[in-house]
């Protein structure tokens, strides 16, 4: 993923593809709702079936990178301010960050399409050489 100058999106979803399994993990994760951080790990790891997990290091750093390009923002107020603990920060995505999640899905159902198409979706090449 490009990394823009802080906290300026570049033009066009396109110009941050491929992005990076984090990043796009996480999109998909906020694409559900606003969500605190310890929340996005879990869903990583449920929508993944456990094959993907992210450490807090990984997380956080990558969720800063998000909020400095405008993918994600915080949430300035919780969902359930009753619920939880009040030092959790809560993040949701930006009009821009749905744009570039569906740029990347978009992306990566063509190389699906194409993959199935050449056989890969049943193990095997079709053309191996």
């Amino acid at each position: 993923m490009a990394t823009p100058s802080k906290n300026a999106s570049p033009a066009e979803p396109e110009q941050l593809l491929p992005l990076t399994p984090a990043v796009f993990h996480i999109l998909v994760a906020l694409a559900g709702g606003e969500l605190h951080g310890y929340a996005i790990m879990q869903d990583v790891i449920a929508t993944t079936d456990g094959q993907i997990r992210m450490g807090p290091g990984t997380l956080y750093g990558t969720i800063k990178r998000m909020l400095d390009i405008g993918l994600i923002e915080e949430c300035g107020d919780r969902p359930d301010p009753g619920l939880g603990d009040e030092r959790r920060r809560y993040y949701r995505l930006t009009g821009f960050g749905g744009q570039v999640a569906t740029a990347e899905t978009q992306r990566l159902s063509k190389i699906l399409r194409e993959a199935r198409r050449r056989g890969l979706a049943d193990g095997v090449a079709a053309n191996p050489g």
